[in-house]
Order: structure tokens, then sequence, then C-alpha cells
């Protein structure tokens, strides 16, 4: 019998909206003192903005790739996981942080969201295979 490992929520919400922005504000204030307030800021917003641009940009194409496939008869598993990859790297790109930036830049660009689909594949795949996560179709 496999045991089925309960995921503790508190730690993961505690890192997301604890631990996270303040090592955002933490290197905001190093560039800050690098640089300077105005060249944090500009950095800050372009890479919303880009980041704005390049998750729009990457989801348009993951959409019609999946009505292609969904035209087809196939289900577009593997682009339902990019697109879940673009969505979380847009929102993340709009968030004001650097780190933030980084995560969500390699979860939209095709070349490095590649590694996170195929972790969250296996991860699934572990979870089916210890029945804590089932599937069901009519």
């Amino acid at each position: 019998l496999a045991m089925n490992k309960k995921i503790k929520p508190f730690p993961i919400l505690f890192l997301l909206f604890t631990i996270i922005p303040l090592a955002e504000v933490y290197l905001l204030f190093q560039i800050a003192q690098v640089t300077n307030w105005v060249t944090t800021m500009i950095l800050v917003i372009v890479t919303g903005m880009v980041g704005a641009y390049l998750a729009k940009s990457e989801g348009h194409q993951i959409l019609s790739r999946i009505q292609q496939e969904m035209a087809q008869g196939h289900m577009p598993g593997d682009q339902l996981i990019s697109g879940l990859c673009v969505l979380i790297g847009g929102v993340l790109l709009v968030c004001p942080g650097i780190l933030t930036d980084l995560v969500g830049l390699t979860l939209v660009l095709g070349f490095t969201r590649k590694y996170y689909k195929r972790f969250i594949i296996a991860k699934l795949k572990t979870m089916m295979d210890q029945g804590s996560i089932q599937f069901f179709h009519y």
C-alpha cells in the first residue's frame, strides 16, 4: 500500500506571502543602492510590460495549437500544461520584483518552460500512481 502524503499548505503559503516578498524588497533595495531609485522603478515597470507582452504572445500561440489539436480530435494535454505555465509565468512577470520576474520568464519562454512541464508531468504521474489524484472520463 502506498501511503498518501498530505501537502501542508501553511509552509507553502508562508513562503509565498512572506519570505518571497521580503526577498524581493531586499533585492530591489540592493539594486537601488547600486543604481538609483529611478532606474530600479524603470526596471520593474519595463519587466512588467515586457512580461505581459511575452505572456500574451505565447498564450495566443498556445491557444492556436490547442484549437488545432482539438480540431484534429486530439486531447491537447501538453498544450494545456504549457498554457498553465504561461499563465502562472505571466502573473509572476506582472508582479514587481526580480525573483518573480526570473521565474516568470522561465515559465513563459518555450525553451525553459519544457523543464517545468517535465516536472509537472512526472508529478502528475506519481500522484496518479499513488492514487492521490484520479482522472475520470465519460
